[in-house]
């Protein structure tokens, strides 16, 4: 006859999971061997310590450090506890000495010999995490350049707007168009193409490294640079210094109409956000500038000013 005790002890100390059993109080009356390796220091030396422990005080003194894992564990516990939900699941971070490791923790209740009792497993799900990280970095990211891509920039714009709209700060957008870029793919081919697109994105993005700024790939041939904090005379030599960046590379465009180099068309627009404009009005203000330098030439810069209704400035650049 197998012992039910022991056998089911030995499932559970099977698992690769690590799991606990609490009263409604928090004190834990069970733990498994995986649970037990993992030691007061995860050291891996199995450690026998744990029951008698208080579970609820140990989430509770790292919460009172400001641990936001630690303090949605508490309360979800407590909500199983309080029959208030039947299960509770939390993915949370374990930072290891050379990685970053992540953990789902599962919380459900049951009843024994007139005692409620709390089940609490920690299952590792790092590769689970990191697939899901990639996939969401894909989801934001332009493959080819490694920019943000237009729907992270507009995210990016929402949030930026909001917070300039409190801050009473202004936003700068500079919507960059790469001249004749359809040459350079016909001239030299798309692999070359490609190259050149990786380059100037380099570029451009130096510009954004702050946090209130971003670099983005919006289309094809188009890039768009939002600067945060920054009004329309600080993005304007911004913009004048990449432009002369550019052009001392003198990247090669033979076939070009405008000069046998890569050159940019920008449209620059400058807003203090408010409750009357909304970001469209940036994003549409930059386009129709940097439009307006292609219709007359390409190879400049179109500047304005939404708050104070400056009309079109337009700076054909040197060279």
């Amino acid at each position: 006859m197998i012992n039910s005790y022991n056998f089911v002890k030995s499932v559970l100390d099977s698992t690769t999971e690590s799991i606990v059993v609490i009263e409604i109080n928090g004190k834990i009356i069970y733990t498994n061997s995986s649970w037990d390796s993992l030691g007061p220091s995860s050291s891996g030396v199995l450690y026998q310590g744990w029951v008698g422990m208080n579970y609820l005080q140990v989430c509770d003194e790292a919460a009172r450090e400001n641990d936001r894992f630690a303090i949605k564990a508490a309360a979800g516990i407590r909500k199983v506890s309080r029959a208030e939900q039947d299960i509770y699941y939390l993915d949370y971070p374990c930072d290891g000495p050379t990685e970053q490791r992540w953990f789902m923790m599962r919380v459900t209740r049951f009843n024994a010999e007139s005692a409620q009792f709390l089940v609490i497993s920690h299952q590792e799900i790092t590769e689970r995490k990191v697939e899901e990280q990639q996939i969401e970095k894909l989801a934001r990211t332009d493959e080819l350049t490694g920019l943000a891509n237009r729907r992270r920039f507009e995210n990016f714009l929402r949030n930026q707007w909001k917070r300039s709209a409190r801050t009473r700060t202004p936003l700068s957008l500079a919507l960059i168009d790469i001249d004749h870029f359809k040459m350079i793919n016909d001239t030299y081919g798309h692999s070359i193409g490609d190259k050149y697109l990786k380059f100037l994105s380099s570029s451009f993005s130096q510009l954004a490294k702050r946090p209130e700024d971003i670099c983005a790939r919006y289309g094809g041939d188009e890039f768009m640079i939002l600067l945060g904090d920054t009004d329309q005379i600080g993005a304007k030599l911004v913009m004048e210094r990449l432009v002369e960046n550019i052009r001392s590379f003198k990247i090669p465009n033979e076939n070009a109409p405008t000069k046998p180099i890569v050159t940019l068309s920008i449209g620059l627009s400058t807003m203090y956000p408010n409750k009357v404009n909304q970001y469209e009005n940036l994003l549409l203000s930059a386009n129709n500038l940097m439009q307006s330098v292609k219709n007359s030439g390409r190879d400049a810069l179109a500047v304005t000013s939404l708050e104070t209704n400056h009309g079109v400035l337009n700076f054909r650049f040197r060279g």
